[in-house]
């Protein structure tokens, strides 16, 4: 139970950053990147691939079942 709210933790901390980063790297557009444009250089950005990392880790934890038979799951 505890490594489940470990992961979860972890998972939550890395998708703030990664959407942190989205968020700073909208100011792009001010300067005359097309949407499309923005999209390419996020998808290439490793800050920026965090907040999928951290949407799959604590997607992990929510839906895949542990070992223990008594385990409270969420």
């Amino acid at each position: 139970m505890v490594y489940r709210v470990f992961f979860f933790l972890v998972g939550f901390g890395l998708m703030v950053i990664g959407f942190m980063y989205i968020i700073m790297y909208t100011n792009l557009m001010t300067i005359g990147y097309s949407f499309s444009e923005y999209l390419y250089f996020i998808s290439g950005q490793i800050e920026c691939l965090l907040a999928l990392i951290g949407l799959v880790i604590i997607s992990l934890t929510i839906f895949v079942k542990g070992g223990l038979n008594n385990e409270l799951y969420l």
